[in-house]
């Protein structure tokens, strides 16, 4: 079953331009939809192009080319032996709706052919640029390096993850410094934000990632950023823990061995002329591989709750809370009272180099047949070195349990052969039937549009870290929408009842806690898309909090409609988001209090009746201050806000009851 896409899809005709000769060079433009973003395509001894906003230059590109075989350099010095152009427009519906039921795919796309076999094909869109390149050679080859260098103004600055090496978690905490501070040895993971002075944002990432290792960004010391990839895994050691196996002993000297006759990754260009334009942007997604499934309504988004964050830490029951039948049953009760979809059994249910070795306390069929009966899915945490080693076996024992997703972890980097591991889980785990989460893993990159059942992954610094440092913090909050979130859904992990202020925050790995106001970590389930949120506490303290528990449950973790109401990077964000006739409203701030004159102007006409967490009086003192409160609005109401350091605010807003 093909994704679903409606409206008009205009083709333009081929056509062969008359083109402008700069020199030896042929010169080709580009222009968006809407004629606001435009690309200038200069094709002779190299390629370079510009990508032009209201008429301003925001980078240019030069020097994109693929070194294959022997050192051969396709790209540069060859004629155009063809030009085809043509424009787009039509609506895309998603199977799983991270952010809108509906997206509208609107673009200009250039092709260039050249002589030797190589292609180069531009999209324009309204909101950015995208270029990949294709090749069309016989047999397999072998990928040495793929150029392009991005230049930037001398006053840009550059927020990002760096790196000492292709081996990442993806974990690093996100750095902002001047363009040039940026040396060859800093490795830039995407996406990656720049900010020039009285220019436009640009966001740099990727999307329809196969086969083919990660984009990454170095600096050069200069006003440029210069592709990187990681070499080709030669050898992969499996000594020590199962946690450090299938690292790489050896890479080669190329980057990837692939098909002679392909198109490779999309490589995006995205612009915001407001801060806000990047959280609306769904480039990654529009330009992904399509839907590869069949059937996808087994597909299951939903909330999870797990035991290892929390750390079991179970009170007031009558049984010894571990890795064992007793606890799973009772997390399972809990998901079942509130309505959550999923238990994910993390580590520890079973020995880390085989999956086969069940934990002695634990019965897993007779907590797969109790799941069943409360209709909550079960789901495993695996290591993926093991599971690659026990795929086809252990998923096959996995499904007659009759488990419903995996949660897979310390992949750690992103060469070809982790790609095409991916690709790989995705699709058999979708054989049978079962949701991923991808941890230790990085950015996403389309593969969620071919397979829907990849529902999440990490790929950022996320609430768990709390237990040893405090890089989750507000100030990190509001940066993932303007950064990694433009990529793809993140497993963030939200919704902690255990909240601290800097003052009252101790990193404890037996008792952690969320760096932020209570209301700030609920509206954190709006604010952070993800169709698979996950819960951290352990059941007794979402009972104790049963008010913010009922509270949490009502949120969704699919939308119909997002918009964006507030937002500057790396201060706030205020987004309002829908789910068939009911709004949600979610506002956060960094370390500094703020006031915001909320309207509600996305309503339709008629009243609404609303309720809502807001920072209690103290909660600048003690975090966990918070106030629920109920009222009445409509589309032309105006509300005042108070978020506290670190604090937050959220809504639900409904129709009243007939």
């Amino acid at each position: 079953m093909d994704e679903k896409m409606t409206g008009s899809a205009a083709l333009a005709a081929v056509v062969l331009l008359v083109n402008v000769s700069v020199g030896l060079c042929e010169r080709y433009d580009l222009r968006s939809p809407d004629g606001t973003v435009g690309v200038r395509v200069d094709a002779g001894e190299r390629i370079d192009f510009s990508v032009l906003v209201d008429g301003g230059t925001v980078t240019d590109v030069t020097g994109l080319a693929l070194t294959v075989t022997d050192g051969v350099v396709l790209g540069a010095g060859s004629p155009v032996t063809r030009v085809d152009r043509r424009t787009i427009v039509q609506e895309v519906r998603p199977e799983i709706r991270e952010k809108n039921a509906v997206i509208q795919d609107r673009y200009n796309e250039l092709t260039l052919t050249f002589e030797g076999g190589f292609a180069l094909a531009f999209r324009a869109y309204d909101n950015g640029v995208a270029y990949r390149i294709s090749t069309s050679l016989p047999g397999e080859v072998v990928i040495q390096s793929e150029q392009a260098r991005f230049q930037f103004a001398d006053t840009a600055s550059v927020i990002c993850q760096k790196e000492e090496s292709f081996r990442s978690a993806y974990e690093e905490p996100y750095s902002e410094q001047a363009i040039g501070d940026l040396k060859a040895e800093d490795l830039c993971c995407l996406p990656l934000l720049v900010t020039q002075a009285g220019r436009p944002r640009v966001l740099i990432t990727e999307s329809d990632l196969r086969d083919y290792p990660g984009m990454w960004l170095r600096g050069t010391g200069g006003t440029s950023l210069e592709t990187a990839f990681a070499g080709y895994p030669l050898d992969e050691s499996y000594e020590g823990n199962a946690y450090v196996r299938g690292r790489v002993a050896k890479h080669a000297d190329y980057i990837a061995k692939t098909e002679g006759t392909r198109a490779y990754p999309w490589r995006i260009i995205a612009v915001a002329r407001n801060d806000g334009d990047l959280i609306a942007n769904q480039m990654v997604y529009l330009l992904a591989s399509p839907l590869a499934l069949d059937d996808v309504s087994w597909i299951k988004p939903g909330v999870v709750t797990f035991d290892w964050w929390g750390r079991r830490n179970i009170y007031g029951v009558d049984f010894k809370a571990g890795i064992n039948t007793a606890t799973a049953r009772h997390f399972i009760d809990f998901a079942s009272e509130f309505g959550f979809e999923y238990f994910l059994f993390d580590d520890g249910w079973s020995d880390g180099a085989d999956l086969f070795k069940i934990h002695p306390d634990l019965d897993m069929e007779a907590v797969c047949a109790y799941a069943k009966e409360k209709n909550v899915g079960v789901m495993l945490w695996v290591i993926w070195a093991t599971l690659d080693r026990q795929c086809e076996q252990a998923l096959d024992q996995f499904a007659k349990w009759g488990i419903r997703g995996i949660k897979i972890d310390f992949m750690n980097r992103d060469d070809q052969r982790m790609v095409n591991f991916y690709h790989r889980i995705a699709k058999e785990t979708a054989k049978r039937h079962m949701v991923v989460d991808f941890h230790g893993a990085y950015k996403p990159a389309g593969l969620r549009r071919a397979y829907p059942n990849v529902l999440t992954r990490e790929g950022l610094i996320e609430v768990e870290q709390n237990g040893w440092s405090d890089q989750a913090n507000p100030e990190h909050h509001a940066l993932l929408p303007f950064l990694r979130m433009v990529a793809g859904p993140m497993d963030y992990i939200p919704g902690t009842m255990n909240n601290a202020q800097k003052h009252e925050f101790r990193p404890v790995g037996d008792r952690p806690m969320g760096l932020g106001t209570r209301a700030h970590d609920i509206a954190l389930f709006v604010i952070l898309e993800s169709p698979m949120q996950m819960l951290p506490d352990a059941p007794s303290d979402y009972y104790r909090e049963r008010e913010c528990t009922e509270f949490i449950a009502q949120i969704p973790v699919e939308w119909d409609q997002t918009r964006v109401l507030e937002a500057q990077v790396g201060d706030y964000v205020v987004l309002a988001r829908r789910r068939g006739e009911t709004w949600f409203v979610g506002a956060i701030t960094d370390w500094e209090p703020r006031q915001f004159d909320l309207r509600f102007d996305f309503l339709d006409a008629g009243s609404y009746e609303m309720e809502f967490l807001r920072d209690g009086a103290n909660a600048a003192t003690r975090a966990i201050d918070y106030k629920k409160e109920k009222g009445n609005v409509t589309a032309d109401t105006t509300m005042k806000i108070d978020l506290a350091p670190g604090g937050g605010w959220v809504a639900r807003i409904y129709r009243p009851a007939r």
